[in-house]
């Protein structure tokens, strides 16, 4: 049986495959568009941030699973691969504990404003006077919407810092410490930090528009490490610039697939935005337990027959 590893992966994870008498095929470099060549006759495909496209899958002529080893699997067109009987499985909550350390590094990095007293100070720039000015983050309120696997630890974090923590999704959790209210529109109007934990579907594309802009106080520290189709990065322009809402993304539109390079982005020039690589989930602790989980998914699939956490059916 074939495995494509589309995406970088944890070298000993990989020959745990070969240990199991698969043949692996690893190149971490495919692109969207190099995917459908290369997945020709492979059984199993393993991505992280690549995009396995109907053409991928319609061409594959031998394939049964594409693994996501990440948790949303947006970057995978789930409907072709039902379509043709192909499972499409993930692993859930394994990076969560990475994506939540980000979340509230970039908080903390927007407080302080971290990334510009770096750059002053690397071009010969002295303003202790200005970087003085920062509010504190304890006994503010922080924001939680989507209350996952992520966003509860996000929570259990922000209270840490001793901040009151409240937030919103359709189920809710008991017992996380969240003071959970009615609506998004609830949460948004009563923190002081905003931190969004949510997928990427037709209720939630553009969710952030100026609308919901508009209800956030002056000054708001706005984070979301999801996806950046809940965000209209025009009305999050404006709000930054008119409001001083301060922003820290780590997605955005029209990211770069490859993983090096140049890149070009309307929020680059704007100031009090700090955006990184795409990185939430990017740890060697959250990479480990990632290929840990995708490498039981292919054991309990070729032994059994069986896939776990698969998110389609046929």
């Amino acid at each position: 049986m074939k495995v494509l590893v589309a995406d970088k992966f944890p070298d000993i994870y990989i020959q745990q495959m070969k240990d199991k008498k698969l043949e692996v095929i690893y190149q971490p470099k495919l692109g969207e568009n190099d995917l459908p060549e290369v997945a020709k006759d492979v059984d199993i495909i393993i991505v992280r941030s690549t995009v396995v496209n109907e053409r991928t899958i319609k061409d594959a002529q031998n394939l049964k699973l594409i693994i996501r080893a990440g948790s949303g699997v947006n970057n995978i067109d789930t409907k072709a691969a039902t379509a043709k009987k192909v499972y499409v499985a993930n692993c859930p909550g394994k990076n969560s504990i990475a994506v939540a350390e980000l979340a509230i590094g970039l908080m903390v990095a927007l407080d302080r404003r971290i990334p510009h007293n770096v750059i002053d100070f690397k071009n010969n720039i002295w303003n202790k006077a200005e970087y003085s000015k920062a509010d504190g983050l304890f006994g503010k309120t922080f924001g939680v919407i989507g209350t996952g696997n992520i966003g509860r630890e996000v929570a259990k974090r922000a209270k840490a810092f001793g901040m009151k923590v409240i937030g919103y999704d359709l189920a809710q959790t008991p017992d996380t410490g969240i003071e959970y209210k009615q609506s998004v529109e609830d949460v948004v109007k009563n923190s002081d930090v905003i931190s969004v934990h949510l997928p990427s579907n037709s209720e939630t594309k553009g969710m952030f528009n100026e609308k919901m802009f508009d209800l956030m106080k002056k000054g708001t520290i706005f984070i979301n490490t999801s996806r950046h189709q809940v965000i209209n990065e025009d009305d999050l322009i404006k709000a930054v610039q008119e409001k001083g809402i301060k922003v820290g993304i780590d997605v955005f539109a029209d990211e770069p697939e490859r993983k090096d390079g140049t890149v070009s982005s309307k929020l680059q020039n704007i100031s009090n935005v700090y955006v990184t690589h795409h990185i939430g989930a990017s740890t060697e602790q959250a990479q480990n337990a990632v290929a840990e989980e995708t490498v039981r998914i292919i054991t309990e699939y070729v032994e059994k027959n069986n896939v776990i956490n698969a998110v389609n059916k046929f």
